[in-house]
């Protein structure tokens, strides 16, 4: 299993204790996203719709691939791979 990182965004931090990145154990992509889950399942509800996909204002990129445009989250990670998690914010 390789070790990646999930960077999250500051709006996220306080409902993982403040962090905003977590070093998590996967061979995949999904799996790393899943043991997120996993570990903090309160992400859940901000990050993923009722199907199971990104909400809509939720960007994610492994390293520098937007997730959006992959056809599978079934993609193999390396040691050190960053999964970055972008939440859109608006408002007036």
């Amino acid at each position: 299993m390789a070790t990646v990182t999930v960077e999250l965004p500051s709006l996220l931090a306080p409902i993982v204790d403040g962090a905003r990145s977590i070093a998590l154990e996967a061979d995949t992509l999904r799996g790393a996203l899943d043991g997120l889950l996993e570990r903090h399942p309160e992400l859940g509800v901000h990050l993923f719709d009722e199907s199971g996909g990104f909400r809509q204002h939720v960007l994610c990129f492994h390293n520098e691939t937007m997730t959006r445009w992959m056809k599978s989250l079934e993609v193999p990670v390396g040691d050190g791979d960053v999964i970055r998690i972008h939440q859109a914010v608006s408002g007036g």
